[in-house]
């Protein structure tokens, strides 16, 4: 099994989950997060006060998949978070040596 990571724009999530969904993907982790990239992060005035914002908002996704799933879970998340924007985000993909399930102890 893998683990794909995603980190993405917080309006992508849903587009994600649906992308996801039809090949058959039942479950997923979102984690909101912060961090920056190339952007440096942003400028906005609220009140007329000038703020630099160094961290901002992003969605980490997580999703174990079957080794054979895994280029069509990157297709479909690239696909679906893409904006054409800086900041759309990465995708990383990690091995999982093992897993199990909580209630019943059997391997995934």
């Amino acid at each position: 099994m893998k683990l794909v990571t995603a980190i993405i724009k917080p309006f992508k999530v849903d587009d994600v989950r649906d992308a996801l969904s039809a090949f058959g993907i039942e479950g997923m982790t979102v984690t909101e997060v912060r961090g920056y990239g190339r952007q440096k992060g942003q400028t906005e005035i609220y009140r007329g006060t000038e703020y630099v914002i160094t961290l901002l908002p992003k969605v980490k996704i997580e999703v174990a998949v079957d080794c054979a799933l895994v280029d069509k879970t990157v297709t479909a998340i690239r696909e679906a978070a893409h904006t054409g924007k800086i900041g759309d985000g990465k995708i990383f993909v990690l091995d999982i040596s093992r897993s199990a399930r909580i209630r019943t102890g059997e391997p995934l």
